[in-house]
């Protein structure tokens, strides 16, 4: 199905069946939502730049319209699917953009497959390093809500295996990283601050900040225009030979 130039389809990931959005005509992105998001997260984004670019949107196992297993999922399954879902549909090399939770499983695959990943877009990425003490505490408080009020968990179980955390150390990964990379920000963001942007940003050998100003976590929404200026000039860019 269609709905202004945007395809919904489905496929079967590593024997999921996964959902994706699919748009545009162009180089190929891949866009991976946030924790507690699915593939419309990118809508926008997907209907302005469609000229520019063919983005391939899922919705992670577990989340919109793909398959969901009650007993949950193991973080690492996160960056198979992804690294699946590539192989899957044929796509060499596509730039992979992900917010959030959804940027560290983007960031798993350009560690462990980085000759799948042309170029890497982090936006306000967790598993950089801790929460904010605020962040937690707003974290719990709509966790609590949504129990009174008996919304259903937008998102699986998480499961950990032995050993395994989930804000986790990728210092040694980022400096061997040598996909280029960019990392989007908000200056203020009660979640992840940008202080673990800029430390990620010296640690990784061919990568770029942009701190957009104000408060908020999710600047491909809230400030689409700039963040789209932005991701347009970087995924543009050609790697000096």
């Amino acid at each position: 199905m269609e709905n202004n130039g945007i395809e919904s389809l489905t496929i079967e990931i590593n024997g999921y069946r996964a959902h994706y959005l699919k748009a545009g005509s162009g180089p190929a992105v891949v866009l991976i939502h946030g924790g507690a998001s699915d593939a419309r997260d990118w809508i926008s984004t997907m209907t302005e730049l469609g000229g520019y670019f063919t983005f391939y949107a899922p919705d992670l196992i577990g989340y919109g319209q793909s398959e969901r297993r009650e007993s949950g999922y193991y973080l690492s399954e996160f960056g198979d699917f992804l690294a699946g879902f590539i192989d899957r549909l044929k796509l060499e090399k596509p730039a992979l953009v992900g917010h959030s939770l959804g940027g560290r499983f983007c960031l798993d695959v350009a560690i462990k497959h980085r000759e799948k990943v042309s170029k890497l877009v982090l936006i306000d990425t967790t598993g950089l390093g801790k929460m904010s003490v605020f962040g937690n505490a707003l974290q719990t408080f709509f966790w609590g809500l949504r129990k009174v009020l008996k919304q259903p968990q937008p998102y699986p179980t998480f499961l950990m295996k032995p050993g395994e955390k989930f804000h986790r150390s990728y210092d040694e990964d980022l400096r061997q990283l040598t996909v280029p990379t960019l990392l989007v920000w908000k200056r203020y963001d009660p979640y992840l601050p940008v202080a673990l942007a800029r430390k990620a940003k010296r640690l990784m050998p061919d990568a770029k900040l942009a701190v957009l100003e104000g408060y908020g976590h999710a600047p491909h929404q809230k400030d689409s225009e700039e963040f789209n200026r932005i991701l347009v000039e970087f995924l543009g860019e050609q790697k000096p030979s």
